[in-house]
């Protein structure tokens, strides 16, 4: 398995490349380009845009261009934001933990409230507390993020006079005198502004994998050996939890990999509407702006969180199936 393991892993570099290549192929042929603004500022010279194009190779081909910037990849350089007037390592780790906070907490809340429900549901199949999971799942899924997290704005906004909304903010990342907080202060700053947007995305994530359980769950109790379990008197608990549980979570493990990027994505959006400073909105900025070198080390995070995301997905389905371990 360890071979697999690092033959997954070799795999995945093929793909980060093609995946850098087409990106900045499309950012190549973009109309205009990150220095238009420096080529209409008066202060500037046009000698000045020609030795900043020359030492950020701007006016070689692209595919020149794409061999320098692998280049400086290789020796973990992501190059020089132009609209941020940083460097994209800088920039990008500003916002990369603020995307994981999000991420983070919204997998454990969508695993910890799905698995259970998609069990009740199968075990309960055609009950009404199915019937009515099943609707509310279709619900949370036919629901656009950038909506949902509107709508708990205002829900929110609206009940602000009850003590139990009272302490959530509509948005942002931190409150005004954040810094002069204690640590202890901090933290529950944090977590509050937090909650409109993991709520989000866990509604979002949470009603899918509901239904994945749900459905994996009847396969499994639909089986044989659940049949021959049953005949042999063993209590339901033991059947449902010991045996059912762990032949349906296995394929709901392949999926973990997928949240990293899907939760990237659906972020983005997001993100701005609730004011969250995180890397979806970063990249959709860095996009408008054209600017390359952002969009590119943006790009390559996403991707590498999409790769640790299968590996770890991976590292779990070995720890809970035997007979992968075996293999």
């Amino acid at each position: 398995m360890r071979d697999e393991l690092i033959r997954r892993l070799f795999i995945a570099i093929p793909q980060l490349l093609l995946m850098s290549f087409i990106t900045f192929l499309f950012l190549d042929l973009a109309p205009g380009d990150i220095l238009a603004k420096y080529r209409f500022d008066p202060r500037i010279s046009s000698e000045t845009i020609q030795q900043i194009e020359a030492k950020f190779n701007f006016d070689k081909p692209v595919m020149v261009q794409y061999g320098h910037w692998l280049w400086r990849l290789v020796h973990f350089d992501l190059g020089y934001s132009f609209s941020r007037e940083a460097e994209v390592a800088d920039v990008i780790k500003e916002r990369l933990f603020n995307t994981l906070l999000l991420s983070v907490f919204s997998i454990f809340f969508t695993w910890l409230v799905a698995i259970p429900l998609g069990i009740y549901a199968a075990v309960k199949q055609y009950s009404w507390g199915d019937r009515i999971m099943s609707a509310l799942s279709y619900f949370g899924m036919s629901l656009p993020s950038f909506f949902l997290a509107l709508l708990l704005m205002f829900l929110v906004y609206s009940l602000r006079g009850f003590p139990l909304f009272s302490w959530i903010p509509i948005g942002g990342m931190m409150s005004s005198g954040y810094e002069q907080m204690t640590l202890i202060g901090k933290i529950a700053d944090r977590v509050a502004h937090m909650v409109i947007p993991v709520a989000v995305l866990t509604i979002g994530a949470l009603a899918g994998l509901q239904r994945i359980s749900r459905g994996n769950m009847l396969e499994e109790l639909r089986k044989q050996y659940i049949t021959t379990a049953r005949a042999k008197g063993l209590p339901e608990n033991k059947i449902i939890y010991t045996h059912a549980l762990r032949n349906a979570i296995n394929p709901l493990i392949t999926l973990f990999g997928y949240e990293f990027s899907s939760l990237l994505s659906g972020a983005a959006l997001l993100e701005i509407i609730v004011n969250w400073p995180g890397l979806g909105s970063l990249m959709l900025a860095a996009v408008k702006a054209q600017d390359t070198f952002l969009v590119m080390g943006s790009m390559m995070i996403g991707g590498l969180m999409l790769v640790a995301g299968n590996f770890i997905a991976d590292l779990l389905l070995i720890i809970v199936d035997p007979r992968v371990r075996k293999g």
